[in-house]
């Protein structure tokens, strides 16, 4: 889901990144605060002080963005559901989960734990500011509480809109699901929601987009068509799970792979093997045994001088072992393996053999043909 983020730091076990988006999340959050809400809740206040306070705004928002979804992933952590970490990018923020919840209870307490956490949030921040005396232009910082209270209270109540990936999408989900007894079901009812959640939002911010307020509709619509397109992500997952779950990479692979001798130069590589075969990824062995493989991007970080001497198990990179998989790994591990290393094919292998290749197409079309098998038509 994320393909440039920056480690923060781990907290209870739990690791904290942020994606580039965020940072302009945080802009608008800054500008917005700084030349929009703060002069107008506190009077006569300069443009220099409004600016830290949209700093701190954001800051505030950051921090309250985390603690929502730290309940989520100490939740998770009760019902032994692995989280791969916790991430903030431009639409808010998300706890990794790397499994589905094991039954509909455990999927209820998660989505629930985030919109009370911020729910406690703004009752905590809510009482700072009435701790503290009025916001003036020399003293502001109360409007600055008040401002994170507010935002706490929008942001769980936002989330508690029965729509998939909402929290709330979740918290129907896991009615939905101890209903019927169907996970996949359950899922396709809350994805359905959330589309139609979304279209709701992409037309209301069509409509403020025509009647003047340009920023707020753009914001609105890019939300809608995030919902729907992660609502849409999930329900396919589910699919690929019903689908996949039970099948060995050894049922699609492409046998007998092409394999490079590892002593062949890089030249050689090009003109011999990605240039005649149109592969992006080889095997590379010596003496017959698997040493690693070869990406086509790997070949050219390698300037053309140097390619008529190096090697190609000369340029073998340290993760072309997370590109190796047995022939009995499941085709939806594989999958997700793909997904990880941003890679389209991986090397099966037998032992120290090669014996297959398996790519992203292989996976779809084997999708393709098992969902048109599975929805032909009944008996009559």
């Amino acid at each position: 889901m994320f393909s440039k983020r920056i480690d923060l730091f781990s907290l209870l076990g739990f690791r904290v990144s942020l994606d580039l988006s965020w940072f302009i999340l945080a802009v608008l959050i800054v500008w917005s605060l700084a030349e929009g809400y703060f002069p107008q809740v506190v009077e006569g206040i300069d443009a220099r002080a409004a600016f830290w306070m949209g700093i701190g705004g954001a800051l505030g928002l950051f921090a309250s963005i985390i603690f929502h979804e730290f309940s989520h992933a100490i939740i998770a952590r009760r019902f032994d559901i692995p989280i791969a970490g916790i991430t903030l990018f431009i639409f808010g923020g998300v706890a990794e989960m790397k499994e589905e919840p094991p039954n509909a209870r455990s999927e209820f307490y998660m989505a629930i734990a985030g919109p009370i956490a911020s729910y406690i949030l703004a009752a905590a921040f809510w009482g700072v500011a009435q701790a503290l005396p009025p916001a003036t232009a020399e003293a502001p910082v109360q409007a600055l509480f008040s401002y994170l209270a507010l935002i706490n209270v929008v942001l769980a109540t936002f989330n508690l809109i029965p729509a998939f990936p909402l929290d709330g999408g979740r918290v129907f989900r896991a009615a939905m699901w101890g209903w019927t007894g169907d996970l996949q079901r359950a899922t396709r009812y809350g994805a359905t929601a959330g589309r139609v959640f979304g279209g709701f939002l992409i037309a209301l911010g069509a409509l403020s987009i025509v009647a003047g307020n340009f920023v707020g509709g753009m914001w609105q619509a890019l939300i809608g068509f995030f919902i729907i397109a992660a609502a849409s992500s999930t329900e396919m997952r589910m699919t690929l799970q019903k689908q996949l779950s039970d099948l060995p990479v050894r049922n699609i692979m492409a046998r007998q792979p092409v394999t490079v001798p590892a002593e062949t130069t890089v030249e050689d590589l090009i003109e011999d093997y990605f240039y005649r075969y149109n592969h992006k990824l080889f095997p590379v062995v010596r003496n017959d045994r698997f040493v690693g493989s070869v990406k086509i991007d790997d070949v050219g970080k390698i300037a053309r001088d140097d390619r008529a001497r190096q090697t190609a198990g000369d340029i073998l990179r340290d993760d072309s072992e997370v590109r190796r998989i047995t022939p009995d790994t499941p085709v939806l591990d594989a999958l997700n393996r793909m997904q990880e290393q941003n890679t389209s094919r991986l090397v099966v292998t037998d032992g120290d053999k090669p014996v297959g290749i398996v790519t992203m197409r292989d996976v779809m079309t084997c999708l393709a043909i098992r969902r048109e098998v599975d929805t032909g038509p009944a008996r009559s």
